[in-house]
């Protein structure tokens, strides 16, 4: 099998030659780009560059050699993108020689620290000298709605917010439209990986990213008026954004990756009850969207403790499940398994990102084993880390997840 008949294969609960891997196709499954210079480091790997993809998050953008060296068997659309010399410029930033995208231009002020400034002044996110991220620090509506909470109001409230991703932000000309597909049909052409977009797309997170986590919470029971008025722009906003999508990119990406984090370590942000009366609705029409106008597969990606939710995403539509943070409460990898192996394909918790820079390479090895015995069996498993491979793990610890991913696959 070669990597897009793998994933296939697994995306319709079959057993595959061996175990999907992923990492780097998203900025949910990617990798530090602290981790991946000390990788290269290790490896004594002098080619290439360590480019920040993820601004915000502080993601590099996999290689050649990796992908090659790993066996990663996804790739994003986004990797056609701003690929020259020309489009990025050196930084040295964490401790790190990296580059930024050449259009990502934050202050670096004398403390070290950088920072992302509307032209107006406003400081828009930071990242301390201690930091390894950046970090949101103006919400629009935060002091209050606007008068007249409209789609002219948010369209203008989003100039001040921060995007994170650079080469994908999508402008509404035929001309970008054009290119996109071309990137999307030369992937299909001169690959074998599955092709995945990432819109995000995000309904509760998009919603409290304008107000503010700690006010929004609020405004669900004492302002459900606007809560709904609120929900149903930003459904209004996204859905017209996929309209261009899916009729440019619908039957050439194999899927398409929307996120909303609804649950903490605990259990869901939300009540379930107040999800389902104001959000899952939303969510329901996009991914239904998706699914009449693509031959795409909805992948969803949501951190926490989300038990009492899974069934509701999969009512909604959801295929693939990400990123599996069986640390959290009542997120058993055997639970899962057993009660929504059938119904969804789990994509992550492959290994607890919060163990693996404590852990030594055979704990590592062992660790990633016990899990594939309970994911892989049967297909409908990808495998990928809880969430993105952080800045402090060690070189030798990614390397021993990797080969344990393979030596499982060929053992079995």
């Amino acid at each position: 099998m070669n990597s897009r008949e793998r994933i296939l294969a697994t995306l319709n609960h079959k057993e595959p030659d061996r175990v999907p891997i992923d990492i780097g196709s998203s900025q949910v499954t990617g990798i530090s780009a602290i981790a991946y210079y000390n990788l290269k480091k290790y490896l004594g790997i002098k080619e290439g560059h360590v480019r920040i993809i993820d601004v915000f998050q502080q993601l590099a953008r996999v290689e050649d050699w990796f992908i090659e060296r790993f066996g990663i068997d996804a790739i994003d659309i986004g990797s056609q993108f701003i690929t020259n010399d020309s489009d990025w410029y050196d930084v040295e930033v964490n401790g790190i020689k990296a580059q930024f995208p050449a259009t990502f231009k934050p202050q670096h002020n004398p403390d070290d620290s950088y920072e992302i400034v509307h032209p107006d002044g406003t400081v828009l996110a930071r990242m301390s000298k201690a930091a390894v991220v950046m970090d949101q620090t103006y919400a629009p509506f935060k002091e209050g709605y606007p008068e007249e909470l409209n789609f002219q109001s948010l369209l203008k409230a989003t100039d001040k917010l921060a995007y994170t991703r650079a080469g994908m932000i999508l402008t509404p000309t035929r001309k970008r439209w054009q290119q996109l597909r071309e990137k999307a049909l030369y992937l299909r052409k001169h690959t074998d990986k599955i092709i995945v977009f990432q819109p995000t797309f995000p309904v509760f997170q998009g919603t409290h990213a304008f107000r503010g986590m700690d006010k929004f919470l609020v405004d669900v029971i004492r302002k459900p008026k606007i809560v709904e008025k609120f929900v149903s722009l930003l459904l209004e906003f996204y859905l017209a954004a996929l309209r261009p999508i899916t009729k440019n990119l619908g039957d050439v990406i194999d899927i398409f990756i929307l996120g909303d984090d609804l649950g903490e370590n605990n259990g869901p942000m939300l009540n379930p009850r107040l999800y389902r009366k104001y959000f899952k609705y939303a969510h329901e029409e996009m991914f239904s969207y998706i699914k009449k106008n693509s031959k795409s597969k909805v992948f969803f990606h949501s951190c926490g403790s989300i038990v009492p939710l899974i069934p509701d995403l999969i009512e909604c539509g959801v295929d693939i499940l990400n990123p599996i943070q069986i640390n959290a409460r009542n997120m058993d990898p055997k639970f899962l398994k057993e009660n929504f192996g059938d119904d969804i394909v789990f994509w992550g918790g492959g290994v607890d990102t919060r163990k693996l820079p404590r852990m030594n390479p055979e704990e590592v090895k062992k660790h990633v084993t016990e899990l594939l015995e309970i994911f892989a069996p049967g297909g409908g498993y990808v495998w990928n880390a809880i969430h993105n491979l952080q800045a402090d793990v060690p070189p030798e610890n990614i390397i021993a997840m990797l080969e344990a991913v393979n030596e499982y696959s060929y053992k079995n």
